[in-house]
């Protein structure tokens, strides 16, 4: 399973580019209001010996040093991009980590976006949204239309709903971007048309700026998942690539 360092890569992200990531959860750990049947980090209970979240100002130094280095080395970065092995709205100083990055992305690699991948589940937190609203990529998961098929999928911490995650991302009137995880196992399908119509449903509520929808790539901790090829995905979503919206399918 994967772990990361405070700040990590840059890797080449089939999303982003050149991708330099900030991990805001444990170094050796992993923490999440998900338990993702397809995450690379592993399940949560793997994950529970390392409990410790570096300081917002362990992060800024982390980040400059690692800023200053790739500078100097000519390296390429596309995007700062807030990952890791979790959830990284959780941690306590995320607004001000934010703007810490920030900062730092406009003295060293201006150029560069400053994404941050969630799950969508702190959204509703006035602070988190205002912090989400300052970075260029807020990207934001729904894999799911229903609460019962985001149990199979996501397998969220006690609380979640997927209404409420809509009414809040509804807050950023279109100005974000949208990512959903396609795959099926032996109990769903994500393009089912079940399935399928209802998460169209909410992306023409949403009217997101992009929408990343992407399949399986490295190996998951729940067995017997299967991904979809570009090919299908492109075919399943042709409704809405018909409709205008702007659509990143990657296999």
């Amino acid at each position: 399973m994967v772990r990361e360092e405070t700040v990590f890569g840059p890797i080449f992200s089939r999303r982003l580019g050149s991708s330099l990531g900030i991990n805001l959860l444990p170094v050796n750990g992993k923490i999440c209001t998900f338990d993702c049947i397809y995450c690379e980090c592993g399940w949560n209970k793997d994950g529970r010996g390392d409990t410790r979240l570096p300081e917002a100002s362990e992060v800024h130094e982390a980040l400059e040093t690692k800023l200053k280095q790739l500078a100097t080395e000519g390296t390429p970065v596309d995007s700062i991009t807030f990952s890791g092995d979790g959830e990284s709205t959780i941690h306590p100083g995320f607004p001000q980590i934010i703007d810490d990055t920030l900062q730092l992305r406009d003295r060293y690699y201006p150029k560069a976006k400053v994404s941050v991948l969630s799950n969508a589940t702190q959204v509703h937190r006035p602070e988190i949204f205002a912090a989400l609203c300052k970075v260029d990529n807020p990207i934001m998961k729904i894999d799911a239309p229903t609460n019962a098929l985001a149990e199979k999928i996501n397998h969220p911490a006690p609380g979640y709903d997927v209404n409420r995650v809509v009414e809040a991302l509804k807050q950023f009137k279109g100005d974000f971007v949208l990512q959903t995880m396609f795959l099926k196992s032996k109990d769903f399908d994500s393009s089912s048309p079940e399935v399928l119509n209802g998460w169209m449903d909410i992306v023409r509520l949403l009217k997101p700026r992009e929408v990343m929808a992407y399949t399986i790539d490295r190996p998951t901790p729940e067995e017997g998942l299967q991904k979809f090829t570009v090919e299908e995905m492109s075919t399943f979503l042709k409704p809405l690539i018909e409709e205008g919206f702007n659509l990143q399918i990657k296999g």
